[in-house]
């Protein structure tokens, strides 16, 4: 005879549960709610070390250690594909909560599938060894399975509030993803059989301490550069659910299946934070949280998914091996909220941690992954001030002064006009411009010392006035060079010279196609400017040197940016075309066939190190 018991009435006794995947992202923060809350014994059950390693710096390990002492907790390695030792484990729990494994890796399909479908499965009542095992059948009354909000989104449209009125897809690009889809139809379906009642979250884009996926992969991006790029128009929403708001889920839902509560057994429910934020802005606040740039490039979805597309077609791995890119891209430029009223309702769940305070909690927690230089690099000289060599060149280049580089353009211009736009020889041109110098010199020199300007205007000359405008000599120094000036300028040009004899042996070689790619086109542009007029690569370099510098000076993210996602679409192409084109690969299996055979011995010594 089953009697009903309230949540109250369950809250004062000593229930014994079994965490699977305790040691998880998530199975930490049940296992330290649980027992922060007491009235629980854990036994903390994890397949990723057969022995209880903690951190003592982490205050849930910390208290999971004093647990362990006292005897409130216990640790067991378990392997969720083997029946046997899950009803070893298992025995004389009131609930089982299945949180997600810790290791594993989804370039092995078969060893996922046997983790989250069959081990899984192993729960449902109607499979061989666990019908025939009937201990755990009276003895384990409630499973609690934690899935995830991904089961009902495919990535081709967005979701708006979406409850559990429309279809879930049941097809899936990411193979994780598709698998625990699988596994929560096994585990609702095992429902209500032999008394098993079972229930299934499913929350929305966890976050929180000890992340292994989310904040990892974002560090990364950032690191690499590529966290500046927008996908899409960054106005899509996203629902994201703090750990600890999960772990209380979990323990809301096994207090609701112990008063057998009809509408809650054998159901799903959508957990969130129940804050919409901008998935854009969220991340912005973890980057910006950490010390990094935050994202403000926007690019077309179309263009990363071509990358993304050549990507895999390549049959290059990842650096992240927990999440597919095709996830990534669908989770960053589609709006995902959904409706968490049914689990308000029928759990008496609610939010125990705010989004805010739930971001500011994970910043800290990945304080060691801060980067401390990205507020000093403000105060360090820029990319193009480093090359112009941060003297009086950079900042007439860069804008500095800016009276001084107007009148150094106005100059320069009056130069080019000079030379190149009077219609006169280059040789006339020079001497009439050394004409020019040669009598405003003289002119300079002939000045009175004093100068006064009178109430007409005009200029009077009176060497004897004390009160003027000062003449200043020109100093003779101004003509000379200094020995040390022509010792650089000849060490300048010697180098040039002896780099250039360098490149043209190594051209003489034949050694190095792309350098000789390099040295052609070079020479054909040169060969095409002179096609015209001297004017116009003149004209260009001047309106260049004074508006490039200055404009990447001033954007200097944005470009490099942009050249960054360019350089990775040409390297994706490269690798395309390597491994599609016939040529391509009849000169693989040309290498392959003159590739020198290593013996056996020497190939065997490193096997661990790749193949040879």
């Amino acid at each position: 005879m089953l009697v009903k018991t309230t949540a109250s009435d369950v809250a004062t006794e000593n229930r014994t549960c079994v965490v699977l995947g305790g040691r998880g992202f998530l199975g930490r923060s049940l296992v330290a709610r649980l027992l922060r809350l007491g009235g629980w014994i854990v036994r903390v059950a994890d397949s990723s070390s057969h022995s209880l390693l903690t951190d003592p710096s982490l205050a849930s390990d910390s208290l999971l250690s004093n647990a362990v002492c006292s005897g409130q907790a216990s640790f067991c390695h378990v392997d969720v594909r083997d029946t046997s030792q899950i009803i070893k484990v298992t025995k004389g729990a009131d609930v089982v909560f299945y949180m997600e494994p810790t290791d594993l890796d989804i370039g092995d399909f078969y060893n996922c599938y046997m983790i989250i479908v069959q081990g899984y499965g192993s729960f449902h009542p109607l499979s061989v060894d666990f019908f025939l095992s009937f201990d755990i059948l009276v003895l384990v009354r409630r499973l609690v399975y934690n899935s995830s909000a991904d089961v009902a989104f495919d990535g081709s449209r967005d979701i708006l509030d979406g409850d559990f009125s429309f279809i879930c897809p049941g097809k899936f690009k990411d193979m994780l993803i598709d698998l625990k889809f699988h596994a929560e139809g096994l585990i609702r379906l095992a429902n209500n059989i032999d008394g098993l009642l079972t229930c299934v979250l499913q929350p929305s884009n966890v976050f929180g301490p000890c992340d292994t996926q989310f904040v990892p992969l974002l560090v990364n991006l950032a690191k690499s550069g590529l966290s500046k790029f927008i996908i899409g128009s960054g106005e899509n929403m996203s629902d994201f659910t703090y750990a600890e708001n999960v772990a209380h889920a979990h323990i809301c839902a096994a207090e609701t299946l112990g008063s057998r509560v009809v509408s809650v057994a054998g159901k799903a429910f959508f957990i969130t934070n129940l804050e919409p934020i901008m998935f854009w802005e969220f991340v912005s606040l973890i980057l910006g949280g950490l010390g990094y740039p935050r994202p403000y490039i926007k690019v077309p979805t179309w263009m990363v998914s071509c990358i993304v597309s050549l990507h895999q077609c390549s049959n290059e791995k990842l650096h992240n091996h927990s999440i597919s890119p095709d996830y990534m891209l669908q989770l960053a430029s589609r709006t995902r909220t959904f409706d968490c009223s049914a689990a308000q309702n029928h759990l008496g769940y609610s939010p125990v941690i705010s989004l805010k305070d739930g971001i500011n909690s994970t910043i800290q927690s990945f304080s060691h992954l801060a980067n401390d230089t990205f507020y000093t690099k403000f105060n360090e000289q820029s990319k193009v001030e480093k090359m112009l060599g941060g003297g009086i060149v950079a900042d007439i280049l860069l804008w500095r002064d800016e009276r001084r580089t107007f009148a150094c353009f106005f100059v320069l211009v009056l130069l080019f006009c000079w030379f190149f736009l009077c219609g006169r020889t280059f040789a006339s041109s020079l001497a009439d411009l050394l004409l020019l110098v040669i009598v405003t010199l003289y002119g300079h020199g002939i000045l009175s010392s004093k100068l006064e300007l009178g109430s007409d205007s005009s200029v009077m000359l009176k060497p004897e006035s004390k009160c003027g405008y000062a003449v200043q000599e020109i100093p003779s120094s101004c003509f000379e060079v200094t020995v040390s000036d022509v010792q650089k300028s000849l060490r300048s040009i010697a180098y040039i010279w002896n780099r250039g004899v360098r490149r043209i042996t190594t051209l003489a070689k034949g050694e190095d196609w792309c350098k000789f790619f390099k040295v052609v086109v070079s020479l054909y542009l040169v060969k095409y400017m002179q096609s015209y007029s001297l004017a116009v690569p003149f004209g260009i370099a001047l309106v260049y040197a004074f508006t490039a510098y200055f404009v990447y000076d001033q954007y200097e993210a944005e470009i490099d940016a942009f050249w960054l996602l360019l350089f990775c679409c040409m390297v994706e192409l490269k690798n395309f075309l390597w491994r599609h084109l016939p040529i391509a690969s009849s000169l693989q299996n040309e290498n392959v066939l003159h590739q020198p055979k290593v013996p056996a011995r020497v190939a065997g010594s490193y096997s661990g190190y790749g193949r040879v």
